[in-house]
Parts: structure tokens; sequence; C-alpha cells
């Protein structure tokens, strides 16, 4: 079955990674590729090293370069580009398997809205920490890994796309509430399709409390135990401050 796909980047500052993340699109085994590159305005060597990259894949590539209000709203403004009937989202710190989006494809249905999963490794420091895939009957108890997921572009269409109100859970949201839409299919993909890389925003404490936010919205936690949370991130956070005060203190005490 062929059909056009389009893979969206959303970056800020990555020119250690993001290299990469395009070599592992360039190099796929399937070819009718549309790339979406959308950048929140690097400071770093991030344009340059994209720019590198528009003689190859040529009218394929769709860049744009502009502040935005977080990494869901630059994914919005890559789904609003993107032509592709089937979406794939991938980090630029984090590369596809090279046989990722022809095993999508493959997987693809008739049916207009659908979700596709495969399994994801997980990288720590530069090595494998695990691979694994969650199933979406489970969704409640876990988040399946967004980045080894394709959606059909009907989907964000009709449905909806990314909630600007949650910071670093906002995936997380959009699958839940797609979960529970009849007309939407899951479909599990037995290959492994993205590698990705632990850390960054998702390991923050905000992400924590927004993750936080997310479960209490969709009543996985009461708000009595929200508030709970939040308290214990406050003491933690005021704890981890006179922590590093008394360090200070102590080493301008040793100083001669």
């Amino acid at each position: 079955m062929e059909e056009n796909v389009t893979i969206i980047t959303v970056c800020y500052n990555s020119a250690l990674t993001i290299r990469q993340t395009i070599e592992s699109v360039l190099h796929q085994t399937y070819q009718d590729i549309e790339y979406v590159i959308v950048d929140g305005g690097s400071k770093d060597e991030t344009l340059s090293i994209i720019q590198e990259y528009q003689p190859t894949f040529g009218e394929r590539l769709k860049f744009v370069s502009e502040p935005d209000q977080g990494i869901y709203d630059a994914m919005n403004k890559g789904i609003r580009l993107a032509t592709g009937k089937l979406i794939g989202i991938l980090n630029s710190d984090d590369f596809y398997e090279y046989a990722a989006v022809e095993h999508m494809v493959d997987a693809m249905t008739d049916e207009k809205y659908q979700i596709l999963y495969g399994f994801a490794r997980y990288i720590k420091a530069g090595i494998e920490c695990s691979i694994e895939r969650r199933s979406h009957n489970f969704l409640r108890e876990g988040m399946i890994s967004h980045p080894a997921c394709f959606v059909t572009k009907a989907v964000y269409n009709d449905f909806g796309k990314y909630d600007l109100r949650y910071i670093s859970a906002a995936d997380y949201d959009f699958m839940l509430r797609m979960s529970q839409i009849d007309e939407i299919r899951f479909y599990p993909v037995d290959y492994l399709i993205t590698n990705f890389s632990l850390g960054g925003m998702s390991a923050t404490a905000a992400a924590w409390l927004d993750l936080q936010k997310l479960r209490r919205d969709y009543r996985m936690i009461s708000d009595k135990e929200y508030k709970r949370q939040i308290f214990k991130a406050r003491v933690c956070e005021i704890y981890n401050k006179l922590v590093f005060w008394k360090k200070c203190l102590s080493d301008r005490g040793r100083q001669p």
C-alpha cells in the first residue's frame, strides 16, 4: 500500500543531536516521505545543520524557525503544515530504525482514523536501557511511547491536536482523549520503531507535576491527592534550596 507519510521534528538548540535524527529520516527504506522541521528559534548551529540537508531532501523538506509556546505548540504547527495521510513525530534527540516507516505503512488498514504504535528502545547515557511497547488497553496505567506512534492526519483534523494547557504531558492527554473515541482504532506494530533518549523535559520536576495535573483531570487521583503531591513537591523544592545554600556557605567557609 503506497501512502504518503509526513515526519515532524520539533527542535530548539539541538545541534548536538539533530544530525542523527535527520539521517534516520533520510535513509528510511520507505521514501515517500515529507519531512517537516519546526524550530523554535535556535541560537546554536541547529539551523545551519538543517540547511545542509535542504539540497538532499529538496521539496520533501519543509522548514520553519520562529518562537513558539513550547514543544506541543511546535508539534501542532508541524501537523498543520503536514500533507501526508500518516504522521510520525520524531524528537530532535531521537532516531528511527531504518525500516520504521515501511513497517508502519505496511500495518495500515483502510480505516480513516488510526493510531499505530510499535516498540521503542530507551537509551540512557548512550547505553540501551530497555525495549518496550505498552498496550493501549492500559493507557490509564501508563503512556504508550509517543515517538513510536504514527497517527493518521484525519485523527488530528477531526478530533483535535495537542492541548497546550499541559506543558509536558499533552501527548499523554492526546492519547487518553483519542482512546475514548469509538471511531479511532489503535494498532500495535510488532517491530522496533524508534530510539528514545531518556532525560530532557520529561525528567524534570515540572513534568512530574504536569503529569499529576493530568491524572487529576482524568480522575486517576483525587483533588486531595493532587494537592498532597503539590505540597510534597514544594517541600522538596525548599529542602533542595536549603541544601544548596548550606553547601555554598560551607564552601565559602573553606576558602582561605
